[in-house]
């Protein structure tokens, strides 16, 4: 089954949002299966940070949904953007 890397904006809940705490967060709210690879702060606006991560699933029915609701399921999180998806590259032996 292919992979895919899903690269998804994720905005603050409040003013009062950590966004090194909501990343760290997501790692282990993450359904089994998918992960967070890598991440970057994005500023956004008088101080207020999103986190642009880019999350690893399967490339079957239902997986963008799951990630979605766990990524939305963790406090800090307000809304998220997915700003791009596609298959992850193949490992030459």
């Amino acid at each position: 089954m292919a992979r895919l890397v899903a690269r998804i904006k994720v905005m603050p809940a409040d003013s009062d949002s950590n966004m090194d705490t909501v990343a760290e967060a997501l790692k282990s709210a993450l359904p089994t299966g998918m992960e967070l690879k890598g991440y970057a702060k994005e500023p956004l606006a008088f101080g207020l940070n999103a986190v642009i991560g880019d999350f690893l699933l399967d490339d079957s029915e239902g997986q963008m949904d799951q990630l979605e609701e766990a990524i939305k399921g963790v406090s800090g999180v307000g809304e998220i953007e997915v700003t791009n998806i596609s298959r992850m590259s193949v490992k030459m032996k």
